[in-house]
């Protein structure tokens, strides 16, 4: 990674969100959306195309965010709750029988 202003470069293995595997055109469309609430109307404005091109180009992006991600483990909302003390540990660990049982 570089920063494009200082020049400061740090390398190794970096975990990258969703988001963040997106190109920044995408990325940029995205924020764009979030921004005007979901309004296709305001896209259609703001990027000069049509409703179906912002409907194409959303399902682009959701296609590609479903490629980049992962579903949590099934077991990571009973350890998170564990962990903040809202299970007792018997309480967790019945819950996790439970969701072993369920996958069988």
């Amino acid at each position: 990674m570089t920063c494009p202003s200082c020049k400061l470069a740090i390398e190794g293995e970096f975990e990258v969100s969703a988001l963040g595997k997106l190109s920044e055109e995408d990325q940029a469309f995205v924020i764009a959306f979030v921004r005007h609430h979901g309004s296709l109307k305001k896209m259609e404005s703001l990027f000069g195309i049509s409703y179906p091109t912002v409907k194409n180009r959303l399902n682009a992006i959701s296609a590609a965010l479903d490629k980049n991600f992962e579903a949590p483990a099934p077991n990571l909302y009973v350890l998170e709750q564990l962990s903040r003390g809202e299970l007792t540990v018997d309480e967790a660990l019945e819950r996790l029988s439970e969701a072993g049982e369920g996958e069988k």
